[in-house]
């Protein structure tokens, strides 16, 4: 006896306002009518899928743009013009039919005409008149991606398309090309099941790490009995805005088995990592509890060795205060690969928010980035006062919350003014971010104002007395 499920029927998947469907052109016959520039882009990309474009338009009508794609596509012949108005007959045996056309009469003709000939059709942005739209393209060929919006908002599929191209690194053409090659071989040499599986997938893993493949790569039988080798990118969050990630390093995000963030890392920055991806917090925070430098180290070992890729997801550079340097030696002294992916160090972005430049033809030729806090919680021993003490030199303080009146002790008493031009800034770059202005005589008790767990830089010199937007929320965003 059947057993039949008595629970009430769910969609698998919601309704969609458009089926999307790809077509293969390649050496098909498409009719284009028209020689607009609406049209030319449309032949241009018909043709760039294999198709061969047969263009019916008086000749008059020719743009420039179409004349000289014709021309370049010449040997290929994949592009013919024809100086004449079409006609119901030149349906026949096409693939497609696209075409410009504003006169309402002659677009439901050539409508009719072609679904007399079962021809696929569409009138360039006319929705009424379309059997099939163009979407937006991310060209990784033969990796397509196709943006809809149904016709509805043909700008908001351009945003999503740019949002795509951010995600998919230029090199993916290459190991798509490498799987073709392969492929024929993979499905004749490894049996359907978890051989062929891993192969997929770790050629796949591969392929989102921005460098093309190599020889050894479509080796199968190398490749399978080979475990997958675990790498580290270490990855520059920037000062919490996510908006300021480079696209490095939201892919390296979206690739990453695991994630060891630090206590700074925004939720923001966090979200635009792999679903699957383990978060771990590994946060280090002055006069807080939190991982020892060894112990980070150990775990990235550990997970890198298990085959994973770790993603070290540090605030603002990695390569600035971040300890990057250390673990990179202690990692590639144990044969990990590792990589670097830069942020926005929060001196940067608060000069940006600002609208204020470190340095200036007249006022600071220089720029130095100083800890304000050293291994032992003080400020360290080590720094040159002398140097620092320079007003043409703007110098930015790194956790310097409890330093500050010794960083001011130690520039006046080399004879720096307690006029000289000072900001103090918490949180840069989020939505608490604190900002003050002043001079370094009157910073003391400015920076009592602050939170002691706030991140916080202390910036000094001539060169912050220039310009600066006075409310960063009327300054035009990029």
């Amino acid at each position: 006896m059947r057993i039949v499920s008595q629970q009430p029927n769910r969609a698998r998947i919601a309704p969609l306002a458009v089926l999307p469907v790809f077509f293969d052109l390649i050496d098909k016959r498409v009719i284009a009518i028209g020689g607009s520039e609406p049209a030319s882009w449309k032949i241009e990309l018909l043709a760039a899928a294999g198709a061969h474009v047969q263009v019916l338009a008086p000749v008059e009508s020719w743009c420039d743009e179409l004349v000289a794609l014709a021309e370049t596509s010449r040997t290929a012949g994949t592009i013919s013009l024809v100086d004449c108005h079409w006609a119901p007959s030149d349906m026949s045996g096409a693939a497609l039919a696209v075409a410009d056309i504003e006169d309402d009469a002659e677009a439901a003709a050539f409508v009719e005409a072609a679904q007399r000939q079962g021809v696929p059709y569409n009138v360039i942005d006319r929705p009424a008149y379309c059997q099939f739209q163009f979407g937006s393209i991310v060209n990784r060929s033969p990796v397509v991606v196709g943006i809809s919006t149904a016709g509805a908002a043909p700008i908001l599929g351009q945003a999503v398309r740019r949002r795509i191209e951010t995600l998919l690194p230029a090199t993916l053409t290459d190991w798509a090309q490498l799987a073709q090659r392969v492929r024929g071989a993979v499905m004749a040499r490894l049996e359907a099941g978890p051989k062929r599986r891993a192969f997929w997938e770790r050629l796949a893993e591969r392929a989102f790490g921005d460098t093309p493949p190599t020889a050894a790569d479509g080796d199968i039988e190398r490749n399978n009995a080979n475990p997958i080798p675990g790498r580290v990118t270490l990855v520059g969050a920037g000062p919490g805005d996510a908006d300021l990630l480079t696209i490095k390093a939201v892919r390296a995000l979206q690739s990453a088995d695991v994630i060891l963030f630090d206590d700074l890392v925004s939720a923001e920055v966090l979200e635009l990592a792999r679903r699957e991806a383990k978060r771990m917090l590994v946060g280090k925070r002055a006069a807080r509890e939190s991982c020892k430098q060894e112990d980070i180290n150990a775990m990235m070992l550990g997970l890198a060795q298990q085959g994973m890729h770790v993603v070290r997801l540090k605030s603002g550079d990695p390569m600035i205060f971040g300890r990057a340097g250390e673990e990179i030696e202690m990692l590639e002294r144990h044969g990990i690969a590792v990589s670097v992916v830069p942020g926005i160090t929060a001196a940067l972005a608060l000069a940006s928010r600002l609208g204020l430049s470190l340095t200036h033809r007249d006022h600071a030729q220089s720029v130095h980035f100083v800890t304000g806090h050293s291994r032992q919680g003080v400020l360290p021993d080590t720094l040159n006062w002398r140097a620092l003490s320079d007003p043409a030199t703007t110098s930015v303080y790194y956790m310097s919350r409890r330093t500050l009146p010794q960083i001011v002790a130690q520039l006046q008493a080399q004879g720096m003014s307690l006029s000289t031009p000072a900001i103090i800034a918490g949180n840069v770059g989020r939505a608490d971010e604190q900002v003050w202005r002043g001079t370094i005589g009157e910073a003391i008790a400015a920076v009592t104002a602050f939170p002691l767990s706030a991140p916080t830089i202390f910036a000094v010199g001539n060169a912050l007395q220039m310009r600066a937007v006075a409310n960063p929320a009327l300054a035009v965003s990029a």
